[in-house]
């Protein structure tokens, strides 16, 4: 969940659903998962939709209401608009421009600034929509035309802002129960503090102090004019940034590589090195940005097969010379494309398996109300090397978004495998990222990942199976590395 405008890093979010939504870290997701900044041009005229192509052509033009997500989809021409809906708003979202004509089928390619879509008919009045790096298909129906409120802009005052971030986050939000807030209780209790002569900064306190609770590291504002932002996290937990991956990648080096120097790949994101007793080491910083200038998830996925290539190699998974034992190390870990961390996990099996479910809220008036499941699967790769002994996996708070979807999916693994360390951050739904009429930026957690079996690790995080402490002050102090010693021994006498 790599985020700009937190400081942290430079790298543009991934697992979004609708551009610039990606977290203070890496962020997961959003509505369109696109990446780039959410528009806040003036709302334009509604647009009735145009006539159906004559013969039964299949086409994408006209206007889209989307299962969940309080979006609408407007194709007209060559460009692609978003909208963010509530029952109180319309404001214009990011923009894409199509790439080339219709497929026969009238499927439609769409790119933005470091993002893609495709968009395909399914028949009658429905489509389907997928966001490149964000998994699965998003469903649409056709409607007559954009919602009355998308023709007129509407107010901008600190009230106004104030009742569009509440009533998204109602609309939307998928755990209040499992995080134990009451969100009508708390519109009583902060809406009276705003009023026309709220300043700026008050309202952002304000907006901040009442998702806190949430400890929902998926929650964000961001108030470009004043320079500020804000981010949950889970109590006890650390969130990781550059410095946090830069201290504890040099302390790795030092105390359990004996000094030497991580073999880095995909822009510093991925590190790899051999240890004694025929164990490798791959440790993962991020799923995204694997390219200096970031040019959307495509690009990241063919680097990350040519990283693969050149550490999954035949020698280390077949022979003599094959691993002993794989420590996966995500235990800092900023998120970013589900889609790079399933293709991982399938350079680590020989054989497909499911990994984990999601769903989108679809009810404004009901927030235990989902979209159908989609299951997302790791496929083993073919025509290549592939390893598929014993894996360790170190995870702890610090593993977030897209880190802990990848977490997921190799503990389901049909192979030995062990997590080691501590729970993961618990913040695995995509980001619905939004814009407020003043133009602040938030996000907020609207889909529910699971395991095969219906389990949900958000809020309290995806558990290991050996628990011991992960980079506190007093391993530091003692200079230990009891996750990674662990992960050594457990490997060691398996062999």
């Amino acid at each position: 969940m790599v985020r700009t405008d937190h400081g942290r890093n430079t790298v543009t979010p991934v697992k979004s659903a609708i551009p610039g939504a990606r977290r203070g870290l890496l962020a997961a997701g959003t509505v369109l998962a696109l990446a780039g900044a959410v528009s806040t041009a003036a709302a334009v005229p509604a647009t009735a939709a145009p006539p159906r192509p004559a013969h039964g052509a299949a086409s994408v033009q006209g206007v889209w209401r989307m299962d969940g997500h309080g979006t609408v989809v407007s194709v007209q021409g060559g460009e692609l608009r978003v909208w963010d809906t509530t029952a109180l708003s319309c404001l214009p979202g990011p923009s894409a421009r199509s790439q080339g004509r219709p497929a026969p089928d009238g499927t439609v390619r769409f790119e933005g600034a470091g993002y893609a879509l495709t968009m395909a008919p399914q028949g009658g009045d429905r489509a389907g929509l997928r966001i490149h790096g964000s998994l699965g298909t998003r469903s649409l129906d056709r409607i007559a035309a954009l919602p009355e409120r998308c023709g007129k802009p509407g107010p901008t005052d600190p009230v106004a802002t104030f009742d569009v971030f509440w009533q998204t986050f109602a609309e939307n939000y998928a755990f209040f129960d499992r995080r134990g807030v009451d969100w009508d209780a708390t519109r009583d209790r902060y809406r009276p503090r705003v009023h026309a002569g709220t300043t700026p900064a008050e309202l952002f306190d304000i907006l901040s102090e009442m998702t806190q609770p949430l400890q929902d590291a998926h929650v964000s504002l961001d108030a470009p004019d004043l320079g500020r932002s804000s981010m949950g996290q889970r109590a006890g937990t650390v969130l990781p940034d550059d410095a946090y991956d830069e201290r504890t990648r040099a302390f790795i080096e030092r105390r359990d590589l004996g000094g030497a120097r991580l073999e880095t790949h995909a822009h510093g994101a991925i590190g790899y090195a051999d240890l004694p007793g025929g164990i490798g080491y791959l440790r993962i910083g991020r799923f995204a940005g694997y390219t200096p200038e970031y040019t959307g998830t495509e690009a990241d996925a063919a680097e990350l097969d040519r990283v693969l290539d050149r550490i999954i190699t035949r020698a280390r998974t077949q022979g003599r010379t094959a691993w002993r034992g794989l420590i996966v190390d995500v235990r800092v870990n900023q998120g970013g494309s589900d889609e790079l961390g399933l293709q991982i996990a399938a350079r680590l099996t020989d054989r497909g398996y499911p990994a984990y479910r999601k769903q989108v809220r679809n009810d404004p008036a009901d927030a235990t109300r989902f979209t159908p499941r989609y299951t997302a699967r790791v496929v083993p790769e073919a025509g290549v090397p592939r390893y598929t002994g014993p894996v360790a996996v170190l995870a702890s708070g610090a593993t977030v978004s897209a880190g802990e979807t990848f977490t997921k999916a190799l503990a389901e693994r049909p192979l030995r495998t062990t997590l080691i360390g501590g729970n993961t951050q618990g913040a695995l739904s995509d980001v619905l990222g939004r814009v407020l009429p003043n133009g602040w930026r938030f996000g907020l957690s609207n889909e529910r990942y699971t395991t095969p079996r219906g389990h949900s690790h958000e809020a309290a995080g995806v558990p290991p199976h050996i628990s011991v402490p992960v980079f506190t002050e007093e391993e530091f102090a003692a200079d230990r590395d009891s996750a990674f010693d662990r992960a050594v021994t457990l490997l060691t006498r398996r062999r």
